[in-house]
């Protein structure tokens, strides 16, 4: 590890943090920000700073409706909107500070590479956590891990239907490598950082992998446009005798665009409030 490297100081865990949102929130739905200035509505055309605009407005309509919120890296740097997604970030946790921000970034490189990276999430951009690619091995999450109290998210069986292609091999007595991720996550874990992201559209995975990492929260894509089953995943990724947590339960296309129209706003806050209720439903069944 690079002796030159800042650490980031802060009291807690990233599991702490997201414990205490699941409680203050009394939800588990993760609100993602994916702006895609093609499918802003007509107010917003040809304002300097729209995805802002877009992505803060529904932000503040629905944080109270969220246990997370979860800005899309490629969707701010594919417009050249990196000062943006800065703005949203020091928004987001100004205003709510009680509600962790995920970057999804999905880095994945060398260690002296991965410690610039870690940078750039947690100085940088002032995210709590940031999702990581676990193919290059454990020097390559490590510099993430300095950062004490900051997420480090660890792909493990993604929502689209490629990740079959390697995820699913089998590796000798480890079962698929997402079972083998789910193993190696569980123990590099040694201070409440580390989190996994398993797809909602392969429910039955989502229950090997709770029953690998115990009450590991996890980060789940795929309700919504991707068509995850709410109470299936609510199932399969429950922790034994505690209902309302252990998932960050991911909604952004469905949510974000919601309306194309000048009333964007109030209908994203429509669809996140009737998404929180269908966990909230599905959460009562497991009592």
């Amino acid at each position: 590890m690079n002796s030159s490297l800042h650490v980031t100081k802060k009291g807690g865990s990233f599991r702490d943090q997201i414990e205490a949102a699941w409680a203050s929130q009394g939800s588990m739905l993760c609100l993602g920000l994916d702006p895609d200035p093609k499918r802003f509505p007509s107010c917003l055309a040809g304002k300097p700073q729209a995805i802002l605009e877009f992505c803060q407005t529904i932000a503040d309509a629905t944080a109270d409706l969220v246990c997370a919120f979860k800005p899309q890296f490629a969707y701010f740097a594919s417009q050249g909107a990196e000062a943006q997604l800065e703005k949203l970030i020091a928004h987001l946790k100004t205003k709510y500070p009680n509600i962790p921000v995920i970057l999804d970034a999905k880095r994945g490189d060398i260690g002296s590479t991965a410690e610039h990276y870690a940078l750039e999430a947690f100085e940088r951009y002032g995210a709590d956590a940031v999702t990581v690619n676990p193919y290059m091995g454990k020097d390559s999450i490590e510099p993430y891990l300095q950062h004490a109290g900051k997420g480090v998210i660890i792909l493990c069986r993604t929502s689209n239907p490629g990740g079959s292609d390697l995820q699913n091999l089998h590796v000798g007595n480890n079962g698929a490598l997402f079972e083998k991720v789910a193993q190696l996550a569980k123990e590099w874990d040694q201070s409440g950082q580390v989190a996994l992201v398993v797809g909602a559209t392969y429910p039955q995975e989502i229950a090997k992998v709770r029953s690998i990492v115990g009450d590991m929260p996890l980060l789940i894509p795929g309700i919504g446009a991707q068509g995850g089953d709410i109470e299936a995943t609510v199932m399969a990724g429950a922790i034994s005798k505690r209902p309302g947590i252990g998932m960050m339960i991911n909604s952004s296309r469905a949510i974000l665009y919601a309306s194309s129209g000048d009333d964007y706003v109030s209908a994203a806050r429509g669809v996140a409030q009737e998404t929180r209720n269908a966990l909230r439903t599905a959460q009562v069944k497991l009592k």
